[in-house]
């Protein structure tokens, strides 16, 4: 018997429990059962943009009103009927908010595989992914909480930082985030402090403020009702984290002609009204980090880019050690009430929720 949490697709807040009874393992397949994962804000944003990105669909619900939104984190294999992985082994990867759940790996290379069960084979490649803890160059024993909290969102800010100085810029001397509070933020604008290419300016909430100007990745923290005391003559990239409808057309109408460019992130204030305005300067192009991660791996190999990204990982984590207040919970009831807090931006940036499941 499967344990699934499900999150109401139109009220990411609301979520509820369903056992699912499980057939026989099939040829090919393994069944693995959860055994830690993070909840933060990214995973509120694959809730919002479920239907658009198509991250519903990685474990299908049986009612089309609720959703499995997926996680990171780590799982053991309990019974397989693949040659590509055995019993007890243990991978990384993207899991369902359930007790357990089932794959079809493809052939064992490179550490891990690639699961090729026929409703994922449309759906970005990267999330399909799986990598074993005895291969994996970025697993640490001792840092799980952190590997699972930060690794997924690590590799987002990676890819800002990188898709950014790629481009130039767009030609623009600042770099402007909001929720400049969260993990994926602020760890974009320590690779971008690190280049120091462009000043990075950092929008928050007022409560968050003090987090965030102690953080020291920002050259300048402000708070969303005062955005208009930014110089709008300064040529600028925001880079829109949020996904506040009323935060972005402030940017845009401060900046106007001088917003170079306008990038579209995540939905960490998925709840914020969006209405359809059109907006002065640049209309906000969605980042979506698997077109990016395909592009470097095409450019750099898939050995190089996992180098450089290990690289920058493990010069990260201390960063990630010194930040993060990490608050373990165990079991789906925590992770239902942990999920609604994010979802109703409940939590504090300083905290980065673990769910560890208990053995059944």
């Amino acid at each position: 018997m499967r344990m699934d949490l499900l999150v109401k697709k139109s009220a990411l807040a609301e979520t509820t429990m369903m056992a699912a009874k499980l057939p026989e393992i099939g040829e090919g397949e393994i069944e693995l059962k959860v055994d830690l994962f993070s909840l933060t804000a990214n995973n509120v944003t694959y809730g919002a943009f479920g239907d658009f990105l198509k991250y519903w669909q990685f474990y299908p619900a049986p009612d089309a009103t609720w959703g499995r939104v997926p996680v990171w984190g780590f799982a053991t294999v309990t019974a397989s009927k693949s040659d590509s992985a055995k019993v007890g082994e243990r991978v990384y990867g993207y899991l369902p908010m359930s007790t357990l759940f089932r794959l079809k790996p493809g052939a064992r290379r490179h550490g891990g595989f690639a699961d090729e069960s026929p409703h994922r084979a449309g759906l970005a490649p990267v999330y399909n992914g799986y990598t074993f803890n005895t291969d994996d160059p970025l697993y640490a024993r001792d840092t799980e909480a952190l590997q699972v909290l930060f690794r997924p969102l690590f590799i987002t800010s990676f890819l800002i930082d990188d898709f950014l100085a790629d481009n130039e810029y767009y030609g623009a001397s600042q770099v402007v985030f909001s929720s400049a509070s969260a993990k994926t933020s602020y760890a974009a604008a320590q690779l971008l402090k690190a280049r120091g290419d462009v000043k990075v300016i950092g929008l928050t909430s007022p409560g968050n403020v003090a987090f965030t100007k102690e953080l020291g990745f920002y050259d300048r923290v402000v708070p969303y009702g005062e955005i208009g005391s930014l110089d709008g003559s300064v040529s600028t990239v925001f880079v829109d984290i949020a996904g506040d409808a009323g935060v972005r057309a402030a940017v845009h109408k401060q900046f106007v002609e001088n917003l170079k460019y306008s990038c579209a992130v995540g939905a960490t204030h998925w709840d914020a009204p969006r209405p359809d305005e059109k907006l002065p300067g640049p209309q906000p192009q969605m980042f979506f980090a698997p077109s990016i991660v395909q592009k470097r791996i095409a450019d750099w190999g898939g050995p190089g880019f996992q180098q450089r990204v290990g690289e920058a990982w493990r010069a990260f984590l201390p960063t990630a050690a010194r930040t993060t207040n990490v608050v373990e919970g165990v079991g789906l009831e925590a992770a239902a009430k942990v999920f609604a807090d994010l979802a109703m931006g409940k939590t504090r940036p300083s905290n980065g929720h673990v769910i560890r499941l208990a053995q059944e």
